[in-house]
């Protein structure tokens, strides 16, 4: 009887560890295997608008090489708008579950503006045919992603460990907005890395 026993804790201990094992096997399976994915700055283009809350860009507006606007934000909640095109995207969205974005802010002059809160927000989308801005606050059916306080003490999304997102879909643009107060005219977008908590700026 105690050869059985033993023998029973035996596969006890191993269906434990199988079961260990399992959880893991499924965790990277959900994609925490996948190595992050940076995304090709020098694909991308931004959209060309007049500044201003009241602009709207639109994929048939004129675009421009880069990551950074041009013309200058002179009003609160202005756009900038940057195109993610297919061949600069991961194909299957669904391995990912956070997103790490960082930019560089700029005043009228074009000198560089210390980062913090209520400065920008940014806004992914899905659609750009779609709703632009998304819920005032949080993430929308076409906006994913909708964060305050870019680069700031409060915001997560420019840390290396960035925000949980569930995608169903590659996104078409990024989008950031200046807050009201703010003294930043241009912004530019510096990394944008699609990962699984693993990705490290270092």
């Amino acid at each position: 009887m105690k050869k059985m026993g033993v023998v029973l804790a035996i596969f006890a201990i191993a269906a434990l560890i199988g079961c260990g094992s399992g959880t893991t096997g499924g965790a990277a399976k959900g994609g925490s295997g996948t190595p992050p994915f940076k995304v090709d700055l020098s694909k991308l283009k931004t959209v060309d608008i007049e500044s201003g809350s009241t602009a709207e860009p639109t994929p048939k507006t004129k675009t421009i090489p880069g990551v950074k606007n041009q013309k200058p934000l002179t009003k609160a909640w202005a756009d900038v708008m940057i195109l993610l095109p297919k061949e600069a995207m991961p194909t299957d969205m669904s391995k990912y579950t956070r997103l790490t974005a960082t930019c560089k802010y700029y005043d009228a002059a074009g000198v560089e503006v210390p980062q913090g809160d209520s400065q920008v927000i940014v806004v992914l989308i899905y659609d750009v045919n779609g709703d632009l801005r998304g819920p005032s606050m949080g993430p929308g059916p076409n906006t994913p992603v909708k964060e305050f306080n870019v680069g700031g003490f409060s915001g997560m999304i420019h840390k290396d460990k960035g925000i949980r997102v569930t995608f169903k879909e590659p996104p078409q643009a990024i989008m950031f907005q200046n807050n009201s107060g703010s003294k930043v005219a241009f912004i530019e977008l510096t990394s944008l890395v699609f990962h699984n908590g693993d990705y490290s700026s270092e």
